[in-house]
C-alpha cells in the first residue's frame, strides 16, 4: 500500500511541478522551446515542435528515479518514477491527444471537467507572448472554467 501512495504522490505532485515548470521555465528562459506551441496550427511546418524537447527533459528525472530505484537500496524511488511517468502518460493524452488534436483519440469527451480544461487551455493560448499568461496547470482547473460564457458575461458585466 505504502508504494501505491508514493506512485499517487508522485504523480500528483507532477502537476505542481508542470506548473512551476510552465510558468517559470517555458514562459521565461525557455521560452524559445516553448514559443512555437503558442502559434497558430497554419503556421507550423510539420508535426513536431520544438516545445516537444520538454518531453524529453520531464522523462530524464523519470528515468533516473527508474535506474536508481532498481539499482540501489532507495527503492521507492522506483515508485517515483513510476508516478512521474503516469503523470506524463496523463499529460500526453489529455494536453496533445485531447486538447490539441494531435491524434484523432477521445473526440467524443464531453463533461464539465474536459469542457473547463479546454477552455483553461485556450485561455492560456489566447496570449502569444511569454508574459501575461493564465492557467499554467493541466489538470487543476480554476473554478471560472467551469461556468458558461452566459454565466462568465453576466459577472464580468457587473
Amino acid at each position: 500500500m505504502g508504494n501505491v501512495l508514493i506512485i499517487l504522490a508522485a504523480a500528483c505532485g507532477m502537476e505542481l511541478v508542470a506548473w512551476v515548470a510552465h510558468k517559470y521555465l517555458m514562459h521565461g528562459w525557455l521560452w524559445s522551446w516553448h514559443e512555437d506551441h503558442h502559434k497558430p496550427h497554419f503556421e507550423k511546418t510539420g508535426f513536431f515542435e520544438k516545445n516537444d524537447l520538454f518531453f524529453i527533459v520531464f522523462a530524464i528525472p523519470s528515468a533516473l528515479c527508474y535506474m536508481l530505484g532498481s539499482l540501489t537500496i532507495y527503492r521507492e524511488l522506483l515508485f517515483v518514477g513510476i508516478g512521474i511517468s503516469i503523470y506524463g502518460l496523463i499529460y500526453f493524452l489529455i494536453h496533445d491527444v485531447y486538447i490539441h488534436r494531435r491524434f484523432t483519440w477521445f473526440r467524443q469527451l464531453d463533461n464539465p471537467y474536459s469542457r473547463a480544461i479546454l477552455k483553461a487551455h485556450g485561455a492560456h493560448h489566447a496570449v502569444i507572448t511569454k508574459e501575461a499568461g493564465e492557467s499554467f496547470g493541466l489538470l487543476l482547473v480554476d473554478l471560472k472554467y467551469f461556468k458558461s460564457n452566459k454565466e462568465r458575461k453576466k459577472k464580468s458585466e457587473k
